[in-house]
């Protein structure tokens, strides 16, 4: 395993850490014995009729992974994708999240902990299904040339950050490397189907008013989410991660204001402070200093706890 000590102001905020590795980074795993898929953030490991997805706390900005990690930022996204599975009335790989289920690794199970989901293989649907219920990144930068989203025709005159009349569907194809791009439903059609393709819009779209709904009523705006899906024995299911900090835009509803970006429960701290430094986003990223760190994790910390309604155990 690849870690690092936390910085001493990003591992205060509780006085007994409920393990001995709360508050520790782990940047990357290696278990012998199983083939391995690094994606930025994730180790997928092959145990044969199983997938072992583990949640590192490696972080990406402008599609670069920063060679600091944040503290338990694994872990929170595990906690936080583990309990919408759990919450929402949908059908998902997961299998178990719990160390005592995790039979066919034996080393490095503590480091792990909290940190993995075992999950049933699927075929993976390879399109990004995306539901946006405001007009926010590069819905808004398309919005800004063209008046649309995706190809989708919106209202003139609205603003970045202006809810939509009604949450739209805008698939984009998975990249291996770099941004996902963008494309059309009908573009969605030709490489999966129209029968998918409608039925992933559906279920798109019927999660995120669910989640959406469920975030406002604890005073955060779910702006907009990435789902994806995979089949399972001809049934779709979700796969991945779910409403999760890296996968959503989180706002707080008391801070929200039309015309401007928003404050955000993300890593938005790590990308404007990017912005400061003379990095090209093309080398290599400079480390993050520790209020950047702490900040950042404070923020996933706190989506979490206000999601779940619980104490995150790891602090």
């Amino acid at each position: 395993m690849t870690s690092q000590s936390a910085p001493s102001n990003a591992s205060t905020e509780t006085s007994s850490p409920k393990h001995p590795d709360a508050g520790q980074v782990l940047l990357q795993t290696e278990i012998d014995g199983f083939p391995v898929r690094r994606g930025k953030v994730r180790d997928i490991y092959d145990l044969g009729d199983r997938l072992l997805i583990i949640a590192t706390d490696r972080i990406s900005a402008f599609d670069r992974v920063l060679p600091t990690g944040i503290p338990d930022k694994g872990r929170i996204l595990t906690a936080l994708s583990v309990f919408w599975f759990q919450h929402l009335d949908c059908p998902n790989h997961l299998i178990s999240s719990e160390i005592e289920d995790l039979t066919a690794v034996n080393d490095c199970r503590d480091q792990i902990a909290g940190r993995f989901m075992l999950v049933h293989k699927a075929d993976v649907v390879p399109i990004e299904c995306v539901a946006r219920g405001y007009l926010a990144g590069s819905g808004w930068k398309e919005y800004q040339k063209f008046g649309t989203v995706c190809g989708i025709q919106l209202p003139a005159g609205l603003q970045e950050s202006d809810r939509l009349p009604e949450p739209i569907f805008t698939p984009a194809t998975k990249a291996q490397e770099g941004h996902d791009e963008n494309i059309s439903f009908e573009r969605m059609t030709e490489i999966v189907g129209s029968a998918t393709s409608e039925e992933l819009r559906t279920k798109t779209l019927d999660l995120y008013k669910q989640a959406s709904d469920y975030a406002r009523e604890r005073g955060i705006i779910l702006a907009d989410t990435k789902l994806e899906w995979g089949w399972i024995d001809n049934r779709l299911v979700l796969v991945d991660e779910i409403f999760t900090s890296d996968s959503s835009r989180f706002w707080p509803e008391n801070q929200y204001q039309p015309g401007r970006s928003q404050p955000a429960f993300d890593k938005q701290f790590v990308r404007d402070w990017l912005e400061t430094t003379d990095w090209d986003k093309e080398g290599t990223p400079p480390e993050l200093p520790e209020d950047i760190v702490a900040q950042t994790r404070s923020k996933y910390i706190e989506a979490y706890e206000v999601l779940a309604e619980k104490a995150f155990p790891w602090k």
